[in-house]
């Protein structure tokens, strides 16, 4: 029995990081074996082992046999003769499949991965076996934006081929979603985007923030190109954001897809527009509500942030109540407006960068005060019936409120 640590463990190492968490191969082995030596089998059809003495994971070395179109239609052959080359082999790409001795503190490396890793080059390492797991086409662009690595021509052109022949379809929402998920939590996640937008999984994964290329901007607000060129620049201010920032900032302007009638008001209500393509999306991929919900927020109430100096004061309070004792949702949603702002290719002036100060101090000022308004604050409160019209009056009472702020609000 012999026993090498594989993956991406050795990636990280080899690229000075910290790995996250460690895979080991066992190689001459059988699951009585492990067993008896104290090791806790997981899974029933799938012999991977966790080591009662460092709680990390061991999986007998393996070949894989397709079985069927989907992600998981494998059947796994395990057996004492298969060597670590071959287990290596069915792996994606050649910088996770390095292994490393222990025992002989050696990098065994059959497919060149650390030079690939040198040049910063995500490779494939076998076509057949590639093309067997559409998942690997969303594993492509997920590392190409947690390693921050170029991908190599031919593994491109193999992963196009792959989407193409609509292999994609074979993916269930929630693995799509995985892969998009994993990919948030990085720094990179533009590069996600640009990776799956030229294999062609963008425009079969979100068809809809793919079709942003083909929206025209207004030159009166954006010098870019379309609102996808808008919408990456936003996501790279805004990169080392929380997931749920930088998805909102993916949806924000969805809603500039709809043609609409010119005179809706504040922005041509693309904000309002947005609203059911965000949901179609997030219902779809089964996207969890909280980051539905904060897109939700954020694609309705950047335009009102954008001009909300021109809000009435019965506006004003409706946009700013939506944040009150939520104060992780204003900060999330400020740097949403702020990466939408300085998202842009234009060089923002300081007469600009005022001019935002002043909204955020507008909506902050105006969010405190609110909060702090008790409905016992209300004019003859004692007397006043309890009912449903009290709402309405509470509401204008705190209209009343902003309303007497006037100047401490617009600093004027």
């Amino acid at each position: 029995m012999k026993i090498y640590q594989v993956g991406g463990s050795v990636r990280d190492k080899l690229m000075h990081k910290t790995p996250n968490d460690f895979d080991y191969v066992i190689v001459g082995s059988t699951t009585e074996e492990l067993l008896s030596l104290g090791y806790h089998q997981v899974g029933k059809n799938f012999p991977v082992f966790i080591n009662p003495i460092n709680g990390y994971e061991y999986a007998l070395a393996r070949k894989e046999i397709k079985t069927g179109p989907k992600h998981s239609d494998f059947k796994f052959i395990f057996d004492t003769n298969i060597t670590l080359k071959e287990d290596l082999e069915r792996r994606d790409f050649t910088c996770n499949a390095l292994a490393y001795d222990e025992t002989n503190n050696t990098i065994i490396d059959y497919h060149n991965g650390q030079n690939d890793i040198k040049n910063k080059i995500l490779r494939h390492i076998n076509s057949t076996h590639f093309v067997e797991d559409p998942l690997r086409i969303l594993r492509l662009c997920r590392f190409a934006a947690q390693l921050d690595f170029s991908v190599a021509e031919e593994t491109l052109a193999l992963a196009s081929k792959m989407v193409s022949e609509d292999m994609l379809k074979y993916l269930s929402p929630e693995r799509i979603w995985q892969e998009i998920f994993k990919a948030l939590q990085t720094t990179n996640f533009t590069k996600f985007l640009i990776t799956a937008k030229q294999c062609g999984a963008l425009a079969k994964i979100l068809p809809e923030i793919d079709e942003l290329s083909s929206v025209p901007e207004s030159p009166e607000y954006h010098s870019e190109k379309n609102a996808f060129a808008h919408t990456i620049l936003a996501l790279q201010y805004a990169k080392t954001s929380s997931a749920e920032v930088k998805f909102a900032i993916l949806m924000h302007d969805l809603g500039k897809l709809k043609t609409l009638p010119q005179k809706l008001p504040i922005h041509n209500g693309h904000h309002l527009a947005g609203i059911n393509i965000i949901k179609q999306i997030c219902h779809r991929l089964k996207i969890p509500n909280t980051f539905k919900e904060f897109a939700i927020i954020s694609c309705l109430h950047h335009c009102d942030f954008d001009y909300i100096k021109k809000l009435s004061i019965n506006e004003l309070v409706d946009f700013a109540s939506k944040f009150v004792k939520k104060t992780k949702l204003l900060d999330d949603f400020i740097k949403l407006c702020h990466a939408d702002f300085y998202g842009r290719q234009v060089i923002i002036n300081d007469t600009d960068k005022q001019l935002f100060s002043e909204k955020e101090n507008i909506l902050r000022q105006s969010v405190s005060i609110l909060q702090n308004i008790r409905a016992s604050d209300v004019p003859n409160f004692k007397n006043i019936k309890k009912d449903k019209s009290f709402a309405q009056i509470f509401h204008q009472h705190k209209v009343d409120v902003l309303q007497k702020n006037l100047n401490f609000l617009y600093n004027i």
